[in-house]
């Protein structure tokens, strides 16, 4: 990171950020596209830590989609969610913009299949988007495409108002 100033490595205040953020832009790249282009989608997302630099997203969809195919075709990834501050104001114009956080990061997609951890990623998703737990049955679950990112790729950066 060329701001090292800005660089958040504690795990601690990488998962505030994920905390304040309630969408992930996740960037695949679609090989059957001539030539090859990048995709992005904003995704409802849930999280884990899983260590103490892992990390697995959680996402649903349809079942079928232009995503769902690039993704089986080539499942690694990159992600990046942010929330802004107030807005920073200067005399230059360059140094204008906002106070904010982010996280960033690359990793790979996992579908997944079992019932038990689909329904476990649909409670963890609801639960970061509305701070309710609600346990899913397998007949919900049945209805969408469940994926996580699995990611040891990651970072924050974050411009503090001073």
């Amino acid at each position: 990171m060329r701001r090292k100033d800005r660089e958040v490595t504690d795990i601690k205040d990488i998962e505030g950020i994920l905390l304040q953020c309630k969408t992930c832009h996740v960037a695949m790249i679609d090989e059957n596209m001539n030539p090859a282009a990048p995709y992005v989608v904003p995704l409802s997302y849930g999280y884990k830590i899983t260590g103490a630099n892992s990390l697995e997203l959680y996402f649903h969809s349809a079942p079928e989609g232009r995503k769902l195919d690039i993704l089986k075709r080539n499942n690694r990834v990159c992600f990046e969610m942010a929330y802004e501050g107030e807005p920073v104001h200067s005399e230059t114009p360059c140094n204008s913009g906002y106070y904010y956080a982010s996280v960033i990061g690359s990793g790979d997609v996992l579908f997944i299949e079992d019932d038990n951890e689909k329904r476990e990623a649909l409670s963890v998703m609801f639960r970061h988007q509305t701070g309710k737990d609600i346990a899913f049955n397998s007949e919900q679950a049945k209805t969408v495409c469940v994926f996580k990112i699995v990611s040891a790729d990651f970072t924050g950066k974050r411009k503090n108002k001073n």
